[in-house]
């Protein structure tokens, strides 16, 4: 019988201590990383946002949620302890209608290193809806976000989902 191997956390270190993961002796290689989050409106706000080409007094909603979303991708190792900090080399956030009422923000980052861009992915998604509910706020507070998910990632040891 196959014995498979026990998953365990990588940030621990033996003593039980939190750790950045020493990623010296993995290779440089293309990596690439897709994560979603979902933005949920009151029935009535999305309407509005539909009607305004989802422009509001603060400006064009899904132009900031982008560039926000891309200036949060590059400052992830800012923002999230163990993260390595990466060179990135492609970053693409859209911002779409899935539904009458819900946002469907993708974000989709690429690198050649050591470590995977997954955090960043999912931080890009994150802000960009965060920054959208930022952005509506004056027109309700009962905006839902998420859920957020990794969609797929290519490199490094395995890869996962959506290619």
């Amino acid at each position: 019988m196959k014995k498979t191997a026990r998953k365990q956390l990588t940030h621990v270190d033996p003593a039980g201590r939190p750790a950045m993961v020493d990623v010296s002796g993995k290779a440089v290689t293309p990596r690439e990383a897709t994560a979603e989050c979902r933005v949920r409106f009151p029935a009535d706000v999305a309407v509005q946002l539909r009607a305004s080409g989802l422009k509001s007094a603060k400006g064009g909603i899904v132009e900031t949620a982008i560039i926000a979303g891309t200036m949060a991708v590059k400052r992830t190792h800012e923002l999230i302890p163990f993260c390595h900090p990466l060179p990135i080399e492609g970053c693409r956030i859209s911002v779409e209608w899935a539904g009458e009422r819900d946002l469907r923000i993708e974000c989709m980052v690429r690198t050649t290193h050591r470590t995977g861009v997954e955090m960043e992915a999912l931080t890009g998604a994150n802000i960009a809806a965060l920054t959208v509910y930022d952005m509506c706020k004056a027109l309700s507070h009962r905006i839902v976000i998420g859920p957020a998910k990794l969609l797929g990632k290519r490199g490094g040891r395995r890869d996962f989902g959506q290619g």
